[in-house]
């Protein structure tokens, strides 16, 4: 066992029996390297990374690679989930060097941590062009012993990216209706309409552009935002890469049709997904988004929630050696388990003997299939036995890390599924989660990056994203339960955010992805256009303009202002990097849509005036409510100033930037008024 055995990673233990001398990332294998004038490898990746598994089973387990590495290399493995910073960094290098990035990753390193050479996935052997990673060992060692001024100029090179990267983009232009409707209109011009999704392969969700052109389409800036947003809803959730049986999604689809995943299931993913199915659902009141989404969250429930109520990272990929096995059916495993049934569930999943994934089928919705309400009976039925049977099989492992901000994001997610479904199951499971984060991942108003899945390991400190989506994560716990104990755990991790994360310049300010205390590294990285997650600037953004409203905070507005102009000009020009910072630029451009619910005690219609707004689709939605019977810790919440129910009946007050339309206690009026104010207004 190497130095991995005791981390609490379980990434870094699935390479614990490695014959590879491993080290962690830390000081001591730093000072290896400089003592011994040594070249750094660092290999990067994650629990549910399927080509990490391949990697590992061709090369790092092979005895003739560890030799090898461990010969001429201090080896460094890091889990990029727990250290998104290290990511962060030498991503930005592979992509640099290389054109393209992904995991693993693979880097190799001056003894100072300055990258030189890099890539992703390199083959046991010479392979389509790669090559093999014996070579590039040998290569990047002999380069390093004897062409050192090449390596030290290339490692310049990078120093010189590093700065650069740094610098702030200074546009110092405010975000204009203009631009976000030239943004939309860029986005709609890379929609499929084939098949859902946004043109090329491998396909990703695209969670937060999608909900950008819902957003447009709602302002009438975009007419067909919402066909493309639905449409690429539905075509997932039809889709291989929607688990039909199990419910949930895989992290994308290596074809333009949604049919082939990658098969991990991230917990990031289905808490955006789930985000925006109930958005579509919101503004289309579509039963089946409502379905598909719904069966999300029992999957994160069911498969990825701790005994204590926090969410798991991930599922694996591979189970029994092969990638996908625990998802896919032969037609004979489906004749077996359905019986009489197997050939009409078999068309409507689309399922054959030949398959359609190396001899086995990804079930799918067939676009050749007529829906009808028995033939929904029939697939239903069909899905539960399938479970069944599926739940027999060995299982993909579990990565049982707690993060902090993937907790935030879907935390978020049920909370507005909870509000817009009315569903009091979901309700709970949101506050369960809250209150579980707040209790151990809080600690004096700083959230800590992970809970890991193992007793007695790390506590990592947390990065602005997990500040960031906690907060969100408590807002949205607010707009539930009207419970300002939130709202105030919010404002703490605001200002811890300010404290923290933000820098003054003398052009305004930025906010930083690692804290002023972190330790220090070649570079302090500032990621600012989305992947996979929202970023954590583009979150920081979003929580101050919220707050900032809902507290009328002039500073917390500023700040926000402040990002939102620095990045005008990039956001313009890549409209589909910056889906959610697009969407922070409309809360900033049109201005919170705000809504105070106030009532007395015996108020009657309290409930239908929530049901009208948790149906409604108000983009830049900030809702506040109290009632006599009081909550815990309650600030002055600005939205509620001076509204008072009218009589003894619950009373909505719809505001834009706190002027008031005539209240109402009627919910069918109160939804015309959100309807009115969702538009957007002339310049």
């Amino acid at each position: 066992m190497n130095r991995l055995a005791t981390e609490s990673s379980p990434y870094l233990r699935q390479h614990a029996d490695n014959p590879v001398d491993w080290f962690p990332w830390g000081t001591e294998a730093l000072e290896r390297a400089r003592h011994a004038d040594r070249p750094i490898l660092l290999s990067i990746g994650y629990a549910a990374c399927h080509w990490c598994h391949v990697m590992a089973h061709e090369s790092f387990e092979d005895q003739e690679v560890a030799r090898l590495m461990n010969d001429m290399f201090v080896n460094i493995k890091v889990d990029r989930e727990e250290r998104p910073d290290l990511d962060a960094i030498y991503m930005s290098a592979v992509q640099a060097m290389t054109g393209h990035g992904g995991w693993p990753m693979t880097v190799f390193l001056t003894p100072e941590g300055v990258p030189f050479y890099g890539g992703t996935y390199f083959p046991p052997d010479d392979r389509h062009g790669m090559p093999s990673f014996r070579r590039v060992l040998t290569s990047v060692a002999g380069a390093y012993r004897d062409r050192r001024g090449e390596i030290e100029a290339t490692a310049q090179r990078m120093r010189a990216l590093y700065v650069d990267a740094g610098a702030h983009a200074t546009s110092g232009a405010t975000p204009t209706p203009a631009l976000l409707a030239a943004a939309a209109r860029g986005i709609a011009q890379r929609y499929d309409a084939r098949h859902g999704g946004f043109q090329g392969a491998p396909k990703f969700p695209q969670t937060m552009v999608l909900d950008f052109v819902l957003r447009a389409w709602r302002r009438g800036i975009l007419p067909e935002g919402l066909d493309i947003a639905l449409h690429s809803f539905r075509a997932m959730s039809q889709g291989g890469i929607h688990d039909q049986v199990g419910g949930g999604f895989h992290r994308y689809s290596v074809d333009d049709g949604w049919l082939v995943p990658h098969f991990e299931k991230m917990l990031y993913d289905n808490a955006l997904l789930i985000r925006l199915g109930v958005h579509l659902y919101q503004a289309t009141g579509d039963a089946d988004v409502r379905q598909v989404t719904r069966d999300a969250i029992i999957w994160v429930a069911r498969e990825m929630t701790s005994p204590e109520g926090g969410f798991y990272a991930s599922l694996d990929a591979d189970s029994e050696g092969e990638e996908g096995r625990f998802y896919v059916w032969t037609m004979d495993e489906l004749d077996r388990v359905l019986g009489d049934e197997a050939a009409i569930v078999g068309s409507y999943w689309g399922a054959s003997r030949a398959g359609n994934f190396e001899g086995r089928n990804i079930l799918h919705v067939a676009a050749n299939v007529a829906a009808d309400a028995g033939l929904a009976d029939t697939v239903r039925r069909a899905r539960g036995v399938l479970a069944a049977a599926r739940a027999t099989r060995v299982r993909p492992t579990r990565d049982e890390k707690v993060i902090a901000s993937w907790n935030g994001l879907m935390l978020r997610a049920i909370a507005e599924a909870a509000r817009a479904f009315a569903d009091d199951e979901v309700r709970g499971m949101a506050l369960r989660n809250g209150e579980f984060l707040f209790r151990e991942l809080v600690r004096d108003d700083r959230v800590m990056r992970t809970l890991p899945g193992v007793r007695n390991g790390a506590i990592r400190p947390g990065y602005l994203e997990d500040h960031a989506a906690v907060a969100l994560g408590a807002l949205a716990l607010y707009e539930l339960t009207f419970d300002a104990i939130w709202v105030t755990r919010a404002h703490a991790l605001a200002d811890a955010i300010t404290k923290w994360f933000w820098q003054e310049t003398d052009k305004g300010g930025a906010f930083y992805d690692t804290a002023r205390d972190h330790e220090e590294l070649i570079a302090r990285p500032r990621e600012v256009t989305d992947n996979a997650t929202p970023t954590g600037t583009s979150l920081a953004v979003e929580l101050l303009l919220r707050l900032g409203d809902l507290l009328d905070d002039d500073r917390m507005r500023a700040r926000a202002d402040s990002v939102l102009a620095s990045l005008t000009e990039p956001m313009e020009r890549y409209p589909m990097a910056f889906g959610q910072l697009l969407s922070d630029a409309d809360l900033a451009v049109h201005g919170p849509v705000e809504v105070a619910l106030v009532s007395h005690a015996r108020a009657s219609g309290l409930v239908d005036l929530e049901r009208a707004v948790a149906t409604c689709y108000v983009p830049a939605l900030v809702l506040a409510g109290r009632s006599e019977d009081g909550s815990r810790a309650a600030p002055d919440i600005a939205v509620l100033r001076g509204r008072e129910p009218r009589g003894d009946a619950a009373t909505a007050y719809v505001c834009r930037r706190y002027t008031c339309d005539e209240p109402t206690t009627s919910p069918v009026r109160l939804r015309t008024q959100l309807d009115a104010a969702s538009v957007a207004r002339p310049a």
